[in-house]
């Protein structure tokens, strides 16, 4: 399915929840929402820790987790551990400034289908 109509079928939703609103927007899967939620409620998580908390392998949350590092929706710090070694640990991007992406990302869709309808000729319909 294309993003084109993942985003129809949002716009025929009277209430679209936020999660397919998101994963529509960012074009990620439920999976990288889920994990990008749960990094909302425990900030400073590692992989093993969201896997518990989201009840998943550690693969699936280390994938769901660069689909969001790759998006900025979330960033990774290394912590030191005392006996040596390290660990990453999550934390999502704040809510304010991921909704305001979600804001700017429809505002960009919507221009450019504004654009497409003004471009769009009675003589080109013929064409088609």
């Amino acid at each position: 399915m294309s993003a084109g109509d993942d985003m129809g079928q949002l716009l025929e939703a009277d209430d679209p929840p936020f999660d397919e609103i998101m994963g529509c927007v960012f074009g990620i899967q439920g999976r990288e929402v889920r994990t990008y939620l749960a990094l909302l409620d425990r900030p400073g998580s590692t992989v093993e820790e969201l896997a518990a908390a989201l009840d998943r392998d550690r693969s699936n949350v280390n994938r769901a987790l660069s689909a969001l590092l790759e998006l900025d929706l979330a960033e990774r710090q290394r912590r030191l551990l005392d006996p040596g070694g390290y660990v990453y640990q999550y934390t999502a991007t704040p809510l304010p400034e991921t909704k305001q992406r979600l804001h700017d990302g429809l505002d960009r869709w919507a221009e450019a289908v504004h654009e497409r309808i003004e471009a769009f000729e009675e003589q080109g319909a013929a064409e088609e």
